[in-house]
């Protein structure tokens, strides 16, 4: 800690004035540019009240990752405080709370426990230092005489609770240095713990984004392009004024709002307008046409990723090879809550009510509308109803659209989304080919690997380009491939990328890159080791030979998934592993087919994520990765016909039932290795260990996503 007089400082808990220790939050992201960094700034804070309550204020946005639990773990861990006193709550838009390297405040990549681990931990052990050297001041004695524990400081038969001495804390300078625990001393992190935001989401208390309401605010519904490519050329509002409780009709950068009473008077006003929209350049793309177009780029060179030797000649060269095509379709994040934000402007002032990842990129874009400066946009960060990456876009399409909407009503706006918008409104996972063609050795394995990837970036035309896409490659297409265990020891490696630009908005999705190269890496590997004649499991432990996490979460995942037992008749069992965010997770899945279609019936993971601070938490999160990337792997496509999204809702985009979920066991192995991710790692590799076994069990090797059994529908 680095925490200057001037930094430490004074706030209220619960009403009553107390400590505040402010902290650091690290650099986390590889990736970004290393400019010469301005003092450091506070940009988190710990609040203990007068009344023993302890609050973590967290830079983080709270979207069921468990980070409000996770985060204050470290704290609590070293503070020594009573659990049961201890809350959350998101901080406030500012540059104090942005990350360092990054410039700005974000949630994403899976990065806040593990970014924040050493940090939340000092800022803990400082506040412990602080509060026993209070306590000892009026006791007139030394700190090292005190003891703490649960929120209690004791000396002989004296007691002193930590509100007690909050107060006088505060007056104290910060100390330049803390003595965190040892790893065999910690009584929180790495134990079992509940989660602090579920109370209140199980009784209706927690606010989302979609429940803020306050006199006077008015409900938005916007037209929107009916077509990726098409312009509003015109547009009537007469008949939707015509609609009790449509209040007004406003043009938006791109389609037309009306503004209401409430929703469904917003909802049918919208369906009254009449509006006139362009012909999108040569009548708007088409997924068929744009995946052919991406098959036969993948026919050629792109830009260049990775080269090692003459892969290609050597694999023209090869007695022995295989050529296989692997595509994934276009993919909507389809949040439970769907897109929604709050907008109050007071002249040269703006407050917005919304959940979102990327709070300080919301924060500009609202200032550069409004004519204002950032400081004066205040964001209130509520509970998100799911992310997954789509609340986290440079653009700020979501937010921008409201605050456009507010600004030209003259009113108070919450501008709501329906389930067809968010569906057809953009930004989705992209389409990607890939063409693998490996040249196999005598021992069966890959003596020569040529991979062409083809597929939109998500990073083009964003800040983000500047230092993630280098030569024509944009990093997150790529992620896995070039730096995957399997092809260290290969002879011969070339990989290469071709990034065509569409009118189609893309954006980050659960795992970003690693969602299609693990379906594309896992998929071949398998092929591999099914023509060496090798099991599955063996193949994969010779090639990962000297890569010891890797292959124990595959021993892990193949154990516990009884994978050398033959499962019961019409079943069987497909494997696959994967690294990303740091973390290491192998599954196994066992299917059948039942009518022609694809049953998942049991799925297990094991995790190597370094140090497990809540294993309660990983295993929701390595759960509900599973089943976002089985939802994907067994039904998400988007498909679009004349620039048109054919899909509008889940009828027709249809997400896992609860009839179709299977059993899924989570095995955290114990690890020293430096901490991951959780949030994304367990969605990349569930697609493929569903298609391996489907291999396993029928003999057709799906290479297509969604998985489609030949004759199905």
């Amino acid at each position: 800690m680095n925490v200057s007089r001037r930094g430490f400082l004074a706030g209220t808990a619960a009403g009553a004035a107390g400590l505040v220790i402010s902290f650091h939050v690290p650099n986390v992201v590889k990736a970004a540019p290393q400019a010469a960094q301005p003092p450091i700034s506070p940009n988190a804070f710990l609040k203990i009240g007068t009344d023993n309550s302890v609050t973590v204020v967290l830079a983080h946005s709270e979207m069921g990752q468990g980070i409000w639990t996770g985060l204050a773990m470290l704290i609590a861990e070293e503070l020594e405080c009573d659990w049961s006193k201890v809350r959350c709550e998101h901080a406030p838009t500012a540059m104090i709370y942005g990350h360092p390297a990054m410039g700005m405040q974000m949630t994403g990549g899976s990065s806040s426990t593990n970014g924040e681990f050493d940090r939340y931990r000092n800022v803990g052990a400082a506040a412990k230092q602080m509060l026993l050297q209070a306590a000892a001041t009026r006791w007139k004695t030394q700190p090292g005489k005190l003891a703490a524990a649960a929120g209690v400081i004791k000396f002989g038969d004296k007691q002193l609770t930590y509100g007690e001495v909050a107060e006088a804390a505060m007056k104290l300078p910060p100390p330049k240095t803390v003595k965190l625990k040892a790893p065999k001393d910690w009584k929180i992190i790495g134990t079992t713990v509940r989660r602090l935001d579920t109370p209140e989401k199980i009784t209706g208390q927690a606010v989302f984004g979609i429940d803020v309401t306050f006199p006077g605010l008015r409900t938005a519904v916007v037209l929107r392009p009916p077509a990726f490519g098409a312009k509003l050329v015109k547009f009537d509002g007469a008949e939707a004024m015509k609609v009790p409780g449509v209040e007004k009709v406003v043009a938006t950068a791109n389609g037309v709002a009306v503004v209401a009473k409430n929703f469904w008077a917003a909802k049918l006003g919208r369906e009254a307008i009449r509006a006139e929209w362009s012909t999108p350049e040569g009548g708007g793309v088409s997924t068929d046409k744009l995946m052919a177009e991406l098959r036969k780029l993948a026919e050629t060179e792109g830009a260049l990723v990775a080269n090692v030797g003459t892969a290609k000649k050597a694999y023209d060269d090869a007695v022995n090879k295989l050529d296989a095509t692997y595509e994934v379709p276009y993919l909507a994040h389809a949040t439970m809550e769907p897109l929604n934000c709050t907008v109050k402007i007071d002249g040269d002032r703006c407050e917005i009510w919304t959940g979102t990842q990327f709070q300080t990129v919301d924060q500009g874009t609202a200032a550069h509308i409004l004519g204002t400066t950032p400081d004066k946009v205040t964001i209130h960060t509520t509970f998100l109803g799911g992310g997954f990456g789509r609340r986290g876009n440079p653009a700020s399409d979501f937010v921008a659209e409201a605050v456009i909407v507010a600004k030209a009503a003259g009113v108070p706006v919450k501008v709501v989304w329906t389930r067809e918008d968010d569906m057809r409104g953009g930004y989705y996972r992209p389409a990607y080919v890939h063409r693998v063609r490996v040249g196999i050795t005598a021992d069966g394995k890959p003596g020569s690997w040529h991979h062409v990837v083809a597929g939109q970036s998500i990073l083009a035309g964003t800040p983000f380009e500047k230092f993630m896409v280098k030569n024509g490659v944009d990093a997150s297409s790529i992620e896995g491939i070039p730096d995957s265990p399997y092809l260290e020891g290969t002879a011969a490696k070339h990989v290469s990328l071709h990034s065509p630009k569409t009118p189609i908005t893309v954006l980050w999705w659960r795992s970003v890159g690693n969602t299609h190269t693990a379906f594309a890496l896992e998929s071949m590997i398998d092929e591999l080791a099914h023509k060496a004649g090798k099991d599955p499991l063996a193949y994969r432990l010779a090639l990962l030979k000297g890569k010891p996490r890797f292959a124990r979460a595959l021993e892990t995942a193949a154990k516990h998934a009884n994978w050398s037992t033959p499962p019961a008749a019409g079943r069987a069992r497909g494997i696959a592993v994967h690294e990303s965010f740091g973390s290491i997770i192998a599954e196994v899945a066992e299917v059948s087919v039942e009518a022609g279609k694809i049953r998942v019936h049991s799925v297990t993971a094991a995790v190597d994520c370094g140090t497990a601070v809540n294993p309660l938490g990983i295993e929701a999160q390595v759960q509900g990765s599973i089943v976002f990337g089985l939802s994907a792997a067994l039904h998400g496509k988007l498909t679009l016909e004349n620039g048109k999204v054919v899909e509008s809702n889940f009828h027709d985009y249809p997400v896992l039932r609860m009839h179709e979920m299977p059993k899924v066991t989570v095995h955290i192995i114990p690890s020293d290795a430096k901490m991951g991710g959780i949030g994304e790692p367990a969605t990349a590799p569930i697609a493929p260990a569903v298609a391996n076994a489907v291999y396993a069990l029928t003999k057709q090797r799906l290479r297509t996503l969604p998985l489609r059994l030949a004759g199905a529908k």
